[in-house]
């Protein structure tokens, strides 16, 4: 008859267990940050494919450097002005050095109850962090200066973003008023959606989007195909942006998550390919892909609260809002080449709020934490964007943009034209 353990022994076993579920929990939480750095190619490929073939290089380029520039952006000050170690102003502004730690360090930090390593908190926020300067790039596409995008991105990056997203994440204000967004919807996507909007303002449509009367021009892109590769490669990129923001490798978690993810963006598919058809008489495959992002955009703030069959009429409604927002904004003649301040900002609003109607939060608080992190946003990009303007400027010259960035601001072109 076997005796029974000592104390020592059944510790060793305790210890063994919790080791290799920090492993399993660390190793899930990695390979969801390789899936959402799989997103900036699907960002890249999808911009590519919706700009004219003239800025293909010019937005490969932009996208290139974002996630090169956020990374060390981020590394230098973002991540630490986000998750700060003290806190000022009663939970409106936090600062903890330049950095993260110069040591190798792999002790996991309090504020994820020791689920994964600091260095791994680190490179998936990171990425998170990085797609905010993303979705700027689409909208302000084909007649930005590149020093100057680049230089607006640095700023979104190092500063605003990681201020509103402490807000919540970092353990600040809103998250002390009950505030609810689990993946970003407001915090990334509607943050990035701001940005944009205040930057294609400033910008100024392309030349001869709009005429002198009123009428609208369509400008198409130069691939569909590009495009929808872009869109199904974000897909299944947002499998990690929701999945990881489980924070865990929590199998109940992830799974619903994974679940009410792929629903709404299904759902979204649908709610936009009927809604344009009816508002435009054809089968238009560009809403439908953004109804597709837009419904991953709703989702995102309420993937782990909202339940699977409301996480259908939440994509629904996002892919409903597509088409509408995209031809609302074009009679403002706001020209957004891909539409990121629709998919973004507008789905983002809505998905944020939709975690109020239907994941059990508060829905004042979902409104008072939408509209603030929004208001800020909106803010500071139009003080930074009106001082880049100011003093570099933010457009090439007409010629520039006439004959393509590509030759333009790279000396090189996306094809070979023989």
């Amino acid at each position: 008859m076997n005796e029974a353990l000592t104390q020592e022994q059944i510790q060793a076993l305790v210890e063994t267990a919790n080791n290799g579920l920090f492993t399993a929990n660390n190793t899930w939480m990695l390979v969801a940050t390789v899936l959402v750095f799989i997103m900036h190619l699907g960002f890249a490929t999808l911009e590519a494919g919706f700009v004219q073939k003239k800025n293909v290089v010019n937005i490969l380029f932009k996208n290139a450097m974002i996630i090169s520039v956020g990374i060390l952006s981020y590394f230098l000050c973002g991540f630490n002005l986000m998750y700060p170690g003290e806190e000022f102003a009663g939970g409106f502004f936090g600062f903890a050095g330049f950095g993260v730690s110069p040591s190798p360090d792999y002790t996991p930090i309090a504020y994820t109850d020791g689920a994964y390593t600091y260095w791994t908190d680190f490179i998936f926020q990171a990425m998170f962090a990085a797609t905010a300067a993303t979705i700027v790039s689409g909208a302000v596409a084909e007649r930005i200066k590149l020093e100057s995008f680049l230089l607006f991105s640095i700023f979104l990056v190092t500063i605003s973003y990681p201020i509103t997203g402490m807000w919540q994440w970092g353990g600040g204000w809103l998250a002390e008023l009950g505030f609810h967004d689990f993946a970003g919807s407001t915090l990334v996507h509607a943050v990035g959606g701001a940005a944009a909007l205040v930057m294609a303002v400033l910008l100024g449509p392309r030349a001869g989007k709009y005429t002198k009367d009123g009428g609208i021009n369509a400008i198409p892109g130069q691939s569909m195909p590009l495009a929808a590769i872009g869109v199904f490669l974000l897909w299944f990129g947002w499998f990690g942006f929701n999945g990881g923001s489980v924070l865990s490798g929590d199998p109940e978690g992830t799974s619903l998550v994974f679940v009410t993810t792929a629903l709404a963006a299904s759902a979204g598919a649908i709610g936009a390919f009927l809604t344009s058809y009816i508002m435009l008489k054809n089968y238009d495959l560009s809403m439908v892909l953004n109804g597709i992002l837009g419904g991953l955009v709703g989702i995102t703030a309420g993937a782990d609260v909202i339940a699977p069959n409301l996480a259908i009429l939440v994509g629904f409604v996002a892919g409903v809002i597509i088409p509408i927002s995209i031809v609302f904004f074009d009679r403002m003649k706001v020209d957004d080449p891909v539409g990121a301040t629709s998919v973004h900002l507008v789905c983002g609003i809505w998905g944020t709020l939709a975690v109020g109607l239907f994941g059990g939060k508060s829905f004042v608080a979902q409104l008072i934490g939408t509209f603030s992190v929004i208001a800020f946003t909106l803010v500071f990009s139009f003080i930074v964007g009106y001082a880049i303007k100011a003093i570099i400027g933010l457009r090439v010259s007409a010629e520039e943009e006439a004959k393509g960035l590509d030759i333009g601001e790279h000396a090189m072109i996306a094809y070979n034209r023989a």
